[in-house]
């Protein structure tokens, strides 16, 4: 079954800016939003501003791009903590990501045969990061089989 999968670690506000993030942490995000720019049309729908530091190297099983992301941010945790801390008394908060396309058919820049991405699992440096930085796990999981192909 082709699959499709990347996973980042996320602080969101409605408050503060992804740049004030990135001068709060000293860590460059890989990407960002900022909030009201998706929509436009008929009224700005609010989103949140973020900052996010991703993985989206194929062939990798989940934990797998999970230990990269965390090897970037573990020797920061304490200030990740922090800002965490401050985001979550005004609404916002720190969210680990995980995204799993199943039957996906569309090709992958650099997708390599992997013969075993489904099998994945949080170990404890991984729970113990979740833990200290106030952060939630959350999977988002998708079928892309057409109608005819859930037959």
């Amino acid at each position: 079954m082709p699959l499709h999968q990347y996973a980042y670690f996320a602080l969101f506000s409605r408050r503060t800016s992804a740049d004030d993030m990135t001068s709060q942490l000293g860590i460059t995000p890989d990407e960002v939003t900022v909030r009201g720019s998706r929509f436009t049309e008929p009224t700005v729908v609010p989103v949140d501003h973020s900052w996010m530091v991703v993985c989206r190297e194929p062939g990798l099983r989940v934990d797998e791009q999970i230990a990269r992301i965390l090897d970037r941010l573990q020797p920061h945790t304490d200030r990740i903590r922090d800002l965490t801390t401050y985001l979550a008394g005004t609404g916002g908060g720190a969210v680990l990501q995980i995204v799993r396309y199943f039957n996906c058919t569309d090709p992958q820049p650099g997708a390599v045969d992997a013969p075993d991405l489904f099998g994945w699992h949080l170990d404890r440096k991984a729970l113990d990061f979740l833990s200290a930085t106030g952060a939630e796990l959350d999977i988002d999981e998708y079928d892309m089989a057409g109608a005819e192909d859930a037959r």
